[in-house]
């Protein structure tokens, strides 16, 4: 996936971050005419942009499209709303904690009821959170293996300005919704906006 988009998607954990990387080993697309060079169409650059977002946050057409429906109705700029639905979701709040190492484990880790908000546990990896709603790894679940090794990997990564962790407490909230400037993936989303405005 990471080879077909032309970026490091963090898919794998720990494996994106070493030489094991299959954009590491072969930069450019799979298939057997991935190095033979492609002229896109406008249609195929607003879709590989909304393929590589779905892909970032791991889900399939009819969900993304219901974020996108929902961000349409909300005030503000459509693109932005959306991105910041999709940051608002457990699974990646929990990503960006550190308690995963990758977006799939994080949304296995909620399912496995390790994850709890507001001191209750939930297992919906598509509930989106509020500001200053406390996330928290159970406290059974603490001495994980998986979750252990993710934080230690994340002490690598860091955590975005928009989230605060007390990472001895095995705990995290939103500070605030995060603005555009703050999301450092290379999306553009205005190409999202065009590619379901047609």
């Amino acid at each position: 996936m990471c080879r077909r988009e032309g970026l490091k998607l963090f898919l794998k954990g720990e494996r994106c971050y070493s030489d094991k990387c299959a954009i590491e080993r072969r930069n450019y697309p799979p298939g057997a005419h991935g190095q033979a060079r492609t002229r896109f169409s406008e249609f195929a650059i607003r879709l590989r942009e909304k393929q590589k977002v779905k892909r970032i946050y791991g889900m399939l057409e009819k969900q993304f499209s219901g974020y996108f429906e929902k961000a349409e109705r909300m005030t503000g700029i459509t693109g932005e709303n959306l991105l910041v639905l999709l940051e608002r979701r457990l699974d990646n709040v929990v990503y960006r904690l550190g308690f995963a190492s990758s977006l799939a484990q994080a949304r296995q880790i909620v399912r496995h009821s390790h994850i709890e908000v507001d001191g209750k546990p939930v297992t919906i990896p598509s509930f989106l959170l509020g500001v200053n709603q406390i996330v928290s790894i159970g406290e059974k679940s603490r001495q994980k293996k998986v979750i252990v090794e993710a934080i230690e990997l994340a002490q690598r990564r860091g955590v975005p300005p928009w989230i605060s962790l007390e990472r001895e407490q095995f705990r995290g909230s939103l500070k605030a919704l995060p603005a555009r400037a703050d999301l450092t993936t290379p999306i553009s989303e205005k190409l999202i906006v065009e590619h379901y405005s047609r």
